[in-house]
């Protein structure tokens, strides 16, 4: 399918993609805006608030601080903390100095942390203080250099405005050996760094399953990250007016996406939270007027339940894309969102995947289709091939969505094969099915890999899951395929209850109530409740561990 497509491109959106201060790579915008607008906010952190000057200046320094230690460009440099104003400076610290990032989840323990520092081969590594045991249990295995740490209380204000979480208020920690972010940043003085970057040099290696094997990293260039930050703020008209709530993890493609590069591209103010908590999000909205939010599902769910929600004025939040991590996003769950806000719209903000930098399609405001992806953004091919033969499929036909925009990743780190794989002719093969309707909005089926074969019928999870998270009882849902002798497999579904019902359900009960919803080889034969369900920090679940659990 070609972009701009008649049928459905908004007849509101300009059909060509304009970089706001052309095609440089965004450290370079926020060069340009500590010097065009230095005192406006660029991140508000429990009430401190850190000017787009600071944020260059703080950058400067990290950057000049790793070139004096030695940091050559290329050179792979792991981000393992949560979100906080020190990712920012990191962040693009590292990128000026010509240095890759490598996010690192918070959620690592030993064994995760340590494969991924000796595949990306890192020499530094940026961690917040409460993290430093797991770091040093792995050190003598890696080829770490330098251990820079960080406390989350080193930049909060005297007096927060917004409820703090009680795991960034803990004491500061001295560490021998380590270097504190803070102290280096004082000693160093800011100096612009001469790296020679071109917007084809890496900049980001982001660590991702892909679609087969063990976590890879999808190597990411400038130009993949300032693409998606101009399309995703032009798409979505994204503003330097916008106060943008930034919950999601930073560490994560998505919220990196919405929360860092989309704040910095268009000169924006991030209101940023550590984490997800539903108070702090209507303190953060009702104080700051916030204008924007990416949020997962789940969390529109419970900020409409916390006490006292109705206390809060929301009504300057005009946009809040989600993702169905957990549950769908239906058209009720909009419904009841736009009422409880005053007004604001609810949709699917986008499909992507971590090998395209994220963000390949976007949801049309004025005219949003729930169940669907939305359409594809700027200058954004996607077609739907039969994964037996390569042949496109027709329209509402279902098959492996491929895709080719300048998102697109240079290839997996150290992993030819694999790349050849996933990458052919510039064409990404994302191992995901999905179908295009005839207006042109992707429809996003499911993981190939984790589609369910029940007496030889393709059954995919998500289809599944967004029927039974219609059960009155069921706060949250996941299913699996389980080996049968008869059938191949059969479905289980893990069932988080709704409080309340956990002494009135029954797990016969729900698959009753499934069999007279759906066809009966889509319905589970097997019903296990859980108190939660395994996820990644960013709210998807964890399907695989269920599988092997």
């Amino acid at each position: 399918m070609d972009t701009h497509e008649p049928k459905s491109w908004p007849a509101n959106l300009a059909s060509d993609l304009c970089y706001l201060r052309g095609q440089k790579p965004l450290y370079e915008y926020l060069r340009d805006y500590a010097s065009l607008t230095p005192e406006k906010t660029a991140i508000v952190w429990y009430g401190r608030e850190i000017s787009y000057w600071e944020l260059n200046d703080l950058s400067e320094r990290f950057a000049a601080f790793l070139k004096n230690q030695g940091l050559a460009k290329g050179d792979r440099v792991a981000l393992f903390l949560s979100n906080c104003p020190q990712y920012f400076i990191a962040h693009y610290g590292i990128q000026k100095s010509g240095g890759v990032v490598c996010p690192c989840s918070p959620l690592f323990k030993e064994w995760e942390l340590e494969y991924q520092l000796k595949d990306a081969q890192a020499k530094f590594i940026v961690a917040a203080d409460n993290l430093y045991d797991i770091v040093l249990k792995v050190l003598p295995r890696t080829g770490i250099e330098q251990v820079i740490l960080t406390n989350y209380g080193d930049l909060l204000p005297s007096k927060a405005t917004i409820d703090l979480p009680e795991e960034i208020c803990r004491d500061k920690l001295s560490v021998p050996g380590a270097t504190d972010l803070l102290t280096a940043l004082d000693n160093t003085e800011a100096a612009r760094q001469a790296a020679d970057i071109t917007l084809e040099d890496i900049a980001l290696m982001v660590y991702t399953s892909g679609t087969t094997g063990q976590p890879k990293g999808a190597m990411l260039t400038h130009q993949n990250a300032l693409f998606k930050a101009a399309a995703t703020a032009q798409s979505n008209q994204i503003k330097r007016e916008e106060i943008i709530l930034s919950v999601a993890p930073l560490y994560h493609i998505a919220g990196m996406l919405m929360g860092l590069n989309c704040t910095i591209y268009a000169n924006a103010t991030t209101v940023l939270l550590h984490r997800f908590d539903p108070a702090a999000v209507l303190q953060g909205i009702d104080r700051y007027r916030c204008t924007w939010w990416y949020s997962v599902a789940p969390m529109n769910v419970y900020v409409m339940q916390a006490p006292n929600a109705l206390q809060y004025d929301l009504s300057s939040l005009k946009i809040n894309a989600a993702t169905s991590f957990g549950i769908n996003l239906t058209s009720e769950l909009a419904g009841e969102w736009e009422k409880f806000t005053g007004g604001c719209k609810l949709y699917e903000g986008a499909y992507g995947l971590s090998e395209t930098h994220t963000g390949d399609t976007f949801m049309p405001v004025r005219a949003i289709k729930y169940g669907t992806q939305g359409i594809p953004t700027y200058e954004t091919k996607i077609h739907i091939l039969d994964p037996e033969t390569g042949e496109k499929k027709a329209r509402g036909e279902m098959g492996e969505i491929v895709l080719k925009n300048p998102g697109v990743f240079k290839g997996y780190w150290r992993r030819p094969e694999d790349t050849g794989r996933t990458l052919r002719n510039g064409w990404l093969h994302t191992g995901d099915m999905g179908y295009l309707d005839e207006e042109g909005y992707l429809v996003f089926c499911g993981r190939f890999k984790e589609m369910i074969k029940v007496s030889g019928y393709s059954v995919f999870p998500e289809e599944v899951e967004a029927m039974l998270i219609r059960h009155e009882a069921i706060a949250q849902v996941a299913v699996a395929g389980v080996d049968d002798p008869q059938k191949g497999e059969v479905i289980k579904a893990f069932v988080v209850l709704k409080p309340g019902h956990s002494e009135h359900i029954k797990a016969q009960e729900i698959m009753e109530w499934a069999k007279q919803r759906m066809s009966p080889y889509k319905s589970p034969r097997l019903v296990e409740f859980r108190d939660s369900l395994p996820s990644t920090g960013a709210g998807k679940v964890l399907r695989r561990l269920l599988k092997e659990q």
